[in-house]
């Protein structure tokens, strides 16, 4: 899905919101949030540098990206998000993937109507770091033991749980159908509030109750 149609217009600078208040800093934080994540899948971390960022990105997504996006890393939106590219363009210099296989992130703000798993960039056998990351927005986010997923894989000691709202039914079966593809694959980084959770290609997910 190409935005180039409906790609917005460049806004105003005194209208953007701000981006980090210490930008080397919270970058750095967020970053190494990132990579706990990445490293404990299930665990939940809390960003909360990003000032008075609500929508269409939350303050963790709108972390996330201003931590780990550049000038390199082409960026594609769905169309919730797209009001969001003055602000990225702005604060990271991304340019913009007209194609989710182009991409290097990928926002996604309206799951029900996020593109198959194929269509993203799924790295290949020799370098399968050439992948896309999904950020994924998501209602809510918790963890415990009565939470309703069942994470195994590297990083985990036994077991972890995960509660996730907002995403749909199928989107466990269409993430499991690419494990045959490792080490291609997707990770993604799930966002809700200042909240931020990851799910690694190599973590397995099994429903619950």
């Amino acid at each position: 899905m190409s935005l180039s149609p409906d790609m917005p217009a460049a806004a105003p600078l005194a209208s953007l919101a701000p981006g980090f208040p210490d930008p080397v800093g919270d970058a750095q934080t967020t970053f190494r949030a990132v990579l706990d994540a990445m490293a404990r899948p299930g665990r939940i971390a809390r960003v909360t540098a990003v000032p008075g960022l609500d929508r269409p990105l939350s303050r963790a997504a709108a972390a996330v990206l201003l931590a780990l996006a550049d000038h390199d890393t082409p960026v594609w939106l769905d169309r919730v998000s797209a009001p969001a590219l003055p602000y990225l363009r702005f604060h990271t210099g991304a340019p913009l993937a007209v194609a989710p296989d182009k991409a290097a992130f990928a926002v996604i703000c309206d799951p029900e109507a996020m593109p198959a798993p194929d269509r993203f960039a799924l790295g290949t056998d020799a370098y399968p770091d050439r992948s896309t990351t999904l950020v994924i927005e998501v209602e809510t986010l918790s963890a415990g033991a009565a939470a309703g997923w069942r994470l195994e894989g590297p990083g985990i000691d036994g077991a972890a749980h995960l509660a996730v709202t907002g995403l749909p039914a199928g989107f466990v079966a269409a993430r499991a159908a690419l494990a045959p593809l490792y080490p291609r694959g997707l990770d993604i980084v799930l966002t809700a509030g200042d909240r931020l959770a990851a799910l690694p290609r190599t973590t397995r997910i099994t429903p619950e109750g």
